[in-house]
């Protein structure tokens, strides 16, 4: 067991009654995000509604440029969101000062950027990177030691722990500083691509150790990913395309999300019959809702006018 045993807190079943904000480890309320000044502006995120249950393990998927980081940043407290609500475990991340959200990353949420030199400490060595990631914990260096050598071992470092961080290769890097965002036991983990730079075996070790925290500690992992290996491994997916939460996937399947404008992002395989820009009827019938593709004629294709 490369980490404690402090108990699990595993996440509810998702047909459960629905959690107050107190029951979850991460929530996003109509989050919006634009990036630029007036008149040159990027809109990242649009209305995002997330929630993240105690001891669940999210895949956040969608092509790049469609805001997955930064919805990641603003989990982080590493940015504040233009509009709407960001709350971790309970508390709403915009009454937290800088040093507030400092203390919180150093000592509940464990984060991971997408570029490794942005999480070690490139002069120090590998080990010492450990045991300085350690140091809100209030283990003695003995403890702290023997943690940093277990997580280099898991990640396949171990023979590398007297070597600076910054001649260490960027797969090498990236592997360091997985080991160091969970190295003080963190409630919540946050991995901005973290097997992006790794061959198959390292990504396989890098999941392993994500999937440990989350069995050991119950901690809740949130990552965003483009790697198949990744997404399959973790409880749920969900897919952001043009700032919004398009799709959710569980167990295998896959679902639409209907946004809070009642708009709805249909899935890539469907778009031969439903293009972007035509028309389409909606017919509901009982339960079912039915999308039927209409001509410019204003006909369904196959059904002549007036029948």
């Amino acid at each position: 067991m490369i980490f404690g045993s402090r108990p699990a807190e595993r996440a509810p079943a998702a047909d459960d009654a629905g959690p107050s904000r107190w029951d979850l480890a991460a929530r996003c309320v109509n989050l919006v995000h634009v990036y630029g000044d007036a008149g040159a502006e990027v809109v990242a995120l649009r209305g995002v509604d997330l929630e993240v249950r105690h001891g669940e393990t999210l895949a956040v998927l969608g092509p790049s440029g469609s805001g997955k980081s930064t919805l990641l940043w603003l989990l982080a407290g590493l940015i504040r969101p233009t509009a709407g609500q960001v709350f971790v475990g309970g508390e709403l991340l915009g009454d937290r000062d800088e040093g507030a959200l400092a203390s919180m990353r150093a000592r509940r949420v464990g984060v991971l950027m997408q570029n490794p030199t942005r999480n070690v400490l490139s002069y120090a060595t590998a080990l010492d990177n450990l045991v300085f990631a350690q140091a809100p914990s209030g283990r003695r260096w003995p403890v702290k030691r023997a943690r940093a050598l277990a997580l280099l071992e898991s990640v396949g470092l171990a023979g590398l722990h007297d070597s600076r961080a910054g001649s260490l290769s960027g797969g090498e890097q990236q592997r360091l500083a997985m080991a160091m965002a969970v190295a003080n036991d963190p409630q919540l983990l946050l991995a901005d691509e973290p097997t992006s730079q790794l061959d198959g075996e390292s990504a396989k070790a890098v999941v392993e150790l994500m999937q440990a925290a989350n069995a050991d500690l119950g901690t809740t992992v949130v990552v965003v990913t483009h790697d198949e290996q990744v997404a399959t491994a973790m409880d749920r997916t969900v897919t952001i395309r043009d700032g919004r939460i398009g799709a959710e996937g569980r167990a295998g399947q896959e679902f639409v999300v209907v946004g809070r404008d009642g708009g709805v992002h249909l899935p890539p395989e469907v778009l031969d019959l439903v293009p972007p820009g035509s028309l389409a009827r909606v017919v509901r019938r009982d339960s079912v809702v039915e999308l039927h593709p209409v001509e410019e004629s204003g006909t369904e294709p196959g059904r002549e006018e007036g029948r």
